[in-house]
């Protein structure tokens, strides 16, 4: 089949000026990006280099960021993220109600003596953006908070987003995904999906903790009441929980210590 696509010297020049206007906005999108990332003041070098752009071409996209409160230039010429940065987040949650209807079912689960439970939400195709976070009354965490972006290919969460990425409703019984020491070699986590309108995955709720807290008894205590968050938290969102009972997926995880492994044929011989 012949090309459909128009030689280059054939293009109109409106064709031409909507695609340079495409990518200034996704340069502009990259800055944002790298201040985020950062979480700290970045010089325009540091910004150059962590855009891989020139010099002269941040800054004239600073200039843009600037005057529309997505970006502000302290007196030490350093960039921090602006008000609309702060905006555009209240704006999310606001159009998700997630803290609302989230952080009353996370706490609840530390109520109940379980491991600390986190909300993680698909960032890019590399990294996942822990979104909400309660830390367990346990006197031992790990080290997990509101904010931090965590690898998307590693990690019970990520297993979980990464399972539903452009996907619909859950085919079967949910899933409870595992990691054993895979991001973090002295963590323990699990993870399932909070569904959304048209079985759209919102994000992942985990528990987790030190590895060495991943015991029989502590792992079968955790499965059952992570379900029922995510189960609640779906229904609330206007999900529709899949039918079936919960299970665990242990097929995708990376090979445990000895202790965890046990753990893990023990849980999955008692569903």
């Amino acid at each position: 089949m012949p090309s459909t696509r128009k030689p280059a010297a054939s293009l109109s020049p409106g064709y031409a000026a909507n695609m340079e206007g495409v990518a200034a906005v996704e340069r502009a999108i990259s800055i944002v990006e790298a201040l985020e990332a950062a979480k700290a003041p970045m010089t325009l070098s540091a910004l150059a280099a962590a855009t891989d752009l020139y010099k002269s071409t941040v800054l004239r996209l600073l200039v843009s960021l600037e005057k529309h409160g997505l970006v502000v230039r302290r007196q030490n010429q350093s960039y921090v993220l602006g008000p609309l940065a702060f905006r555009l987040g209240r704006a999310f949650e606001a159009t998700y109600h997630l803290k609302e209807h989230l952080l009353p079912l996370m706490e609840q689960l530390v109520e109940r003596g379980l491991e600390s439970p986190s909300f993680h939400v698909w960032q890019d195709a590399e990294t996942r953006l822990c979104l909400l976070r309660v830390d367990s009354r346990h006197s031992t965490l790990d080290r997990v908070r509101a904010g931090d972006l965590l690898p998307l290919k590693r990690g019970a969460a990520g297993k979980v987003l990464q399972r539903h990425a452009g996907a619909g409703a859950e085919a079967g019984p949910p899933q409870v995904e595992v990691s054993f020491g895979e991001r973090d070699p002295l963590c323990g986590a699990i993870a399932a999906p909070v569904l959304g309108p048209g079985g759209e995955c919102l994000g992942a709720l985990s528990l987790s903790g030190p590895l060495e807290r991943f015991t029989e008894p502590a792992v079968r205590k955790m499965v059952k009441p992570l379900l029922e968050a995510c189960e609640a938290a779906t229904r609330s969102l206007g999900g529709q929980w899949p039918v079936g009972r919960g299970v665990l997926n242990l097929g995708a995880a990376a090979a445990p210590p000895a202790p965890a492994a046990r753990t893990a044929r023990a849980v999955a011989r008692a569903r």
